[in-house]
C-alpha cells in the first residue's frame, strides 16, 4: 500500500465520511487516495485554509466526532493556524493534516519549507511530524485518541509528501481503529467515590442553589442530564454564553445568560444571590465574571465546581467541592444518587423570586424590541427572527460570528427547540467563521438548515466561501448585519468618550449585489417589515440564500455588554430599558 492509501484507510476505519481542505502543490497524493474512495469519504473544497478549518470547527462541535481538515506546505499551514488554535482553545477536537514538503528536503531551502510541527505546538494538544510512511497507523491512532479523550482539542500532523508516495508491505501494519476513540468524549472519567454524595448534601443545605451550565455541557452533550437534575432538584439554571441552549428558554428553571457579554440582568443577579453556585464545564474566565469583578459578593466559599480538566478546577476561586469528571457522565451520577425524599419544593420561593425578575426583564424588553426603527435595531432583527424561526417550527443550526449579532443574539435569541443549537467561537473572538461554519453544520447534519450571521466586517474576511455554498448547494440562510465599519472596535474607540475614532471606519458592501454575483438567493432589508416577509421566504427557500441587513451600527448605542455600560456610569443589573450613548456626560 502507497501512504496516501494508509492514511485515508485509517480515517475511513475511523469513521471519517468528510474532510475538508484546500489543494496545493504538496497534497496531490493524498487526493489520489481520496478520489479512489469517494463513496467511502467525501472531499470538501474550501477556498481558503483558514475557511477549512471553520468548517472542521463546526462539524466536531455539531457532532461526536473530531473534524478533520488538511492544507498544503507553507502557507497554507499559516493560513490554517486560526481555526485550529480556536478549536484547541473552546475545546472542540479537530484533526488537521499538514502534507509537507519531502523530508529529503528538509534544511535545503526548499519553497515552502516550515517547521510546522513547532508552529502548532503552543495551540494544539499535540502536533508532530511523521517519519516514515509504516508509522501512519499508529500515529492517526494517536491523534484520534489525544483529540477525543480528556478535554477534547485539536491535534495536528506534518506529513511529508514523499511519505504518502512511500510503498508499505500491509504485512507489517495494523491498521485496526480504537472504537473508544472514533467519537468524543472517549474513556470519559467518572466522579472520584464521595464526592456525589457531598454535592448532594449541599444542595440539601442550600437555600438559593443554583446550576451554571458552561460550553463543557454542550461538548458533552449533557443538555438533558442537567435539565433532568434541575428539575429533579428544582433548582434553577443560568447559562455562559457557550452553554446557551443547554436547557430549553422557555423552561421555568431556565433563568439566562450570565456574565459580560449580552447577559441578562436577572440572570447575574441570580449568580450575585445565590448560596451554593455549581459550574459545570466552564472555566469561569474573564467574560463569565466580567474580568474577575462580578459578582460583587465574592463567590468564595459557595461554588462548587464539576470539569472534566483538573487544571481548571479551583483556579479562579476557591472552591468549596470540586469534582473531575465528565459533565454528562457525572450529572448521571448525580440523577442516580438523589435520595427519595429529596425535597426540592424548599427551592420554590426562590425558582419564583428569579422568575419574577426574568418576567421584569421581559416586559421591560418589549419597549425596545418592539420599535421599527430605520436603520433596524439589532434587538428587533432578533426579534422578527425569533418569531419567523417559531414558524418555521423545525430545529436549525445557528452560526454566529463574533462582532455585531453577538451581544443581542445572546441575550434576545430564544430558543425553545433543544434541537436548535446556537454556536459562537468565543476563544479568540476572530471573525470570519460563519460563513464557513453553515458548510460544516450542513455536513454534519443535513437535516436542520445551517443559519450564519455575521457583520460587514466578517463578510470581507470570507466572502470567497460564497462560492463554496452555492457549489457545493448548501441551503444556509445567511444574515449580514450591514453598518459599514468595524463596529464593535469604533464602539471601545467612543468608550473613551470621544468620537476621534481611527482606522474602523469602510464602506458599507453592497451584500445583495455581492450575494447575487456568487449566485445566492439575495435581499436587501431595511425595514422590519422587509425583514419579517424576506425571512419567512428565506426559511423555506431550498438553497442558499443571503439577507443584506441594515442595521444601526453597535457603536452607535451601548449594546448590552455589563462592563461597557458600567464604563458610562450606567447600572448594567437594571430590568428597564434605556438607549445608553457614547457621547453623552457619564452618571
Amino acid at each position: 500500500m502507497r501512504g496516501a492509501d494508509i492514511l485515508v484507510e485509517m480515517l475511513v476505519n475511523y469513521g471519517v465520511d468528510t474532510i475538508f481542505g484546500v489543494p496545493g502543490d504538496t497534497n496531490v497524493p493524498l487526493y489520489t487516495a481520496l478520489q479512489q474512495r469517494e463513496s467511502d469519504i467525501r472531499h470538501v473544497m474550501a477556498r481558503d485554509e483558514r475557511s477549512a478549518g471553520f468548517m472542521a470547527d463546526a462539524y466536531g462541535r455539531l457532532t461526536d466526532k473530531p473534524g478533520v481538515f488538511e492544507c498544503p506546505s507553507g502557507a497554507g499551514a499559516m493560513y490554517s493556524l486560526p481555526p485550529v488554535a480556536e478549536s484547541n482553545a473552546s475545546s472542540v477536537p479537530v484533526i488537521l493534516l499538514t502534507i509537507d514538503i519531502p523530508l529529503p528536503g528538509e534544511g535545503r531551502g526548499v519553497i515552502t519549507e516550515l517547521d510546522c510541527a513547532k508552529l502548532f505546538e503552543p495551540v494544539t494538544k499535540m502536533s508532530v511530524q511523521v517519519k516514515s510512511a509504516d508509522k501512519l497507523p499508529e500515529i492517526i491512532r494517536r491523534a484520534f485518541r489525544v483529540a477525543c479523550s480528556g478535554t477534547p482539542g485539536a491535534v495536528h500532523l506534518q506529513i511529508p509528501e514523499d511519505l504518502l508516495k512511500a510503498d508499505v508491505d500491509p504485512e507489517t501494519i495494523s491498521l485496526h481503529a480504537e472504537t473508544e476513540c472514533k467519537t468524543f468524549p472517549a474513556f470519559p472519567m467518572g466522579p472520584e467515590p464521595g464526592k456525589v454524595e457531598e454535592l448532594l448534601a449541599l444542595f440539601d443545605k442550600a437555600e438559593k442553589p443554583l446550576l451554571v451550565a458552561g460550553g463543557g455541557v454542550n461538548r458533552s452533550c449533557a443538555g438533558p442530564e442537567i435539565t433532568r437534575l434541575a428539575e429533579r432538584l428544582n433548582v434553577p439554571l443560568v447559562n455562559t454564553m457557550t452553554g446557551q441552549d443547554a436547557m430549553p428558554d422557555d423552561h421555568n428553571l431556565a433563568i439566562g445568560v450570565i456574565g459580560d457579554n449580552g447577559f441578562h440582568p436577572h440572570a447575574n443577579r441570580a449568580l450575585e444571590e445565590a448560596d451554593l453556585v455549581v459550574f459545570i464545564g466552564s472555566k469561569m474566565g474573564s467574560v463569565v465574571t466580567v474580568g474577575w469583578t462580578f459578582p460583587k459578593i465574592t463567590l468564595n466559599k459557595r461554588v462548587v465546581q464539576i470539569d472534566i480538566n483538573p487544571e481548571n478546577l479551583a483556579n479562579n476561586f476557591e472552591n468549596m467541592l470540586s469534582v473531575a469528571g465528565d459533565a454528562k457522565l457525572v450529572l448521571s451520577h448525580v440523577i442516580d444518587s438523589v435520595p427519595e425524599g429529596f425535597n426540592g419544593a424548599k427551592h420554590q420561593p426562590w425558582v419564583d423570586h428569579l422568575n419574577t425578575y426574568r418576567a421584569n426583564f421581559w416586559s421591560n424588553a418589549d419597549i425596545v424590541l418592539e420599535r421599527q426603527d430605520v436603520p433596524l435595531r439589532p434587538e428587533r432583527v432578533v426579534k422578527v427572527f425569533n418569531d419567523q424561526l417559531e414558524t418555521y417550527g423545525k430545529p436549525v443550526h445557528i452560526l454566529s460570528d463574533a462582532g455585531t449579532p453577538t451581544p443581542y443574539m445572546t441575550r434576545f435569541l430564544r430558543i425553545g427547540d433543544r434541537r436548535t443549537r446556537f454556536v459562537i467561537p468565543r476563544a479568540f473572538g476572530g471573525l470570519g467563521s460563519a460563513i464557513p461554519a453553515v458548510a460544516g453544520a450542513w455536513f454534519a447534519d443535513p437535516e436542520r438548515k445551517p443559519i450564519g450571521m455575521f457583520g460587514d466586517g466578517s463578510l470581507g474576511m470570507s466572502a470567497g466561501e460564497l462560492e463554496t455554498l452555492v457549489r457545493l448547494r448548501v441551503p444556509a440562510m445567511l444574515m449580514l448585519f450591514n453598518n459599514g465599519c468595524f463596529g464593535w472596535i469604533k464602539g471601545l474607540h467612543r468608550l473613551q468618550g470621544h468620537n476621534q475614532c481611527f482606522g474602523v471606519d469602510f464602506l458599507a458592501p453592497n451584500g445583495q449585489a455581492i450575494g447575487e454575483a456568487f449566485g445566492l438567493k439575495s435581499w436587501t432589508v431595511r425595514t422590519s417589515d422587509e425583514l419579517a416577509s424576506t425571512l419567512s421566504e428565506a426559511f423555506h427557500y431550498d438553497g442558499p440564500c443571503l439577507l443584506d441587513i441594515h442595521v444601526e451600527s453597535i457603536a452607535d448605542r451601548v449594546p448590552p455588554v455589563y462592563s461597557w455600560l458600567n464604563r458610562r456610569g450606567r447600572n448594567p443589573m437594571t430590568f428597564e430599558t434605556e438607549d445608553v450613548t457614547y457621547l453623552e456626560p457619564a452618571q
